[in-house]
């Protein structure tokens, strides 16, 4: 008997498709507004957190904005921090403009950046041709220098630039390495750069002041007692002024900006969900309207033996199936929606199988929350009541 419900539900849709389509309107917007909103959340979550990422969570990075007295952190407090238990390596980076020169070819306001063989040790495809920083270039404070693409295709255009002397700031420095052209926010800065000793740049910048600096953990996991112990350091090293300095862990920003996305999907999924509710007001609406439009047939079907649980299943059976098919068009409109607006944005497509499930769930919660009261009210009309009207 349930094969024959299933049948008799289907036919009856069938045979009023417009009155069907016009019905499931309200869930078919409602879940493609679900599914586009959390598809498009989703995946710029994604690639948000994974440009995050692209910073290095293994990493904890410091600002140093320094006090009147100290501008930023010395080299003492960067050999503090590299004792602390858990640290894998800490890079200090010195920052400037000036101007670089190669054969008559003059290149101004170039960013020159200090940094150490830890930096490059630690980061990963950043060396496009030739070595990075080692040791003995930070100890023996060589002139050397990496160059970054667009340094490289503005100043040696097809040369080879390994090997080759440039002058920055006046000063000749051998190049020995150039820097692979980045797209990513986290580095593309180093397009721009060139790179140097840090304990070089001190003299060619004329600082030992450092205010940024990135520590590098050895076991992520410890990241809360290292986060302690760097500011335990840079309390001391600024006289616990406040606001001389900022620590800022990855992994802390990445987990605080997935709970943001997840409260953010949450409360569109609800505005949305406002919809599905009114979906199902429409199918009960429409189901209570078939109710008595089927008073005959439902009287005669029992006048023929139909138990009212029979009665009540077909027409909850029309019920599900009409928020049901709603739900299936709202998934693939919905779907639509979200790779268009995340190829638009530039944003990772993820429509994941727990959505779909969720999609398709919520619709058969909607077809049966609002389809039992039209459903018994068809399963207690009095048969013969209901063959008066015929």
């Amino acid at each position: 008997m349930f094969k024959e419900n299933i049948k008799m539900a289907w036919m009856n849709l069938i045979h009023n498709k417009m009155r069907s389509f016009l019905t499931m309107l309200g869930i078919v917007i409602g879940v493609a507004s679900i599914i586009a909103l959390i598809t498009i959340v989703e995946g710029a979550m994604n690639g948000m957190t994974s440009e995050f990422s692209s910073f290095g969570t293994d990493k904890i990075t410091i600002q140093a904005m320094g006090t009147p007295l100290k501008k930023g952190l010395v080299d003492s407090d960067i050999q503090s921090l590299t004792k602390i238990d858990q640290v894998a390596g800490v890079s200090p980076t010195l920052s400037g403009k000036t101007t670089v020169v190669y054969n008559g070819k003059e290149k101004k306001d170039v960013t020159v950046q200090g940094k150490n063989d830890v930096y490059f040790s630690k980061t990963k495809d950043l060396i496009e041709t030739g070595r990075g920083l080692n040791i003995l270039d930070i100890q023996n404070k060589n002139q050397v220098c990496l160059i970054g693409s667009n340094i490289a295709d503005d100043l040696f255009w097809e040369e080879d630039p390994i090997n080759k002397k440039l002058l920055i700031a006046g000063v000749t420095y051998t190049v020995v390495g150039t820097l692979q052209k980045s797209n990513s926010f986290s580095d593309s800065s180093n397009n721009d750069a060139v790179i140097i000793p840090y304990t070089t740049s001190m003299g060619l910048l004329g600082t030992g002041y450092m205010s940024n600096v990135d520590v590098y953990m050895s076991n992520a996991n410890e990241s809360e007692k290292i986060t302690e112990d760097i500011e335990s350091i840079l309390n001391q090293a600024f006289n616990y002024k406040d606001n001389s300095f900022t620590v800022m862990n990855m992994q802390d920003m990445i987990s605080s900006f997935k709970k943001i996305t997840t409260m953010l999907s949450l409360m569109l999924g609800g505005i949305a969900s406002i919809s599905l509710v009114v979906g199902g007001i429409g199918i009960m609406n429409m189901m209570l309207v078939s109710v008595t439009e089927r008073t005959t047939e439902i009287g005669l079907r029992k006048a023929l033996g139909a138990e009212p649980k029979q009665i009540q299943q077909q027409f909850l059976l029309e019920a599900v199936f009409l928020s049901l098919f709603g739900g299936t068009i709202g998934l693939l409109l919905g779907a639509l929606i979200a790779f268009g607006v995340c190829t638009l944005i530039g944003a990772s497509f993820a429509l994941s199988a727990t959505t779909i499930l969720l999609a398709f769930g919520f619709s058969a919660a909607i077809g049966i929350i609002f389809g039992i009261a039209p459903a018994r009210k068809a399963s207690k009309l009095n048969p013969i009541d209901a063959l008066r009207s015929i």
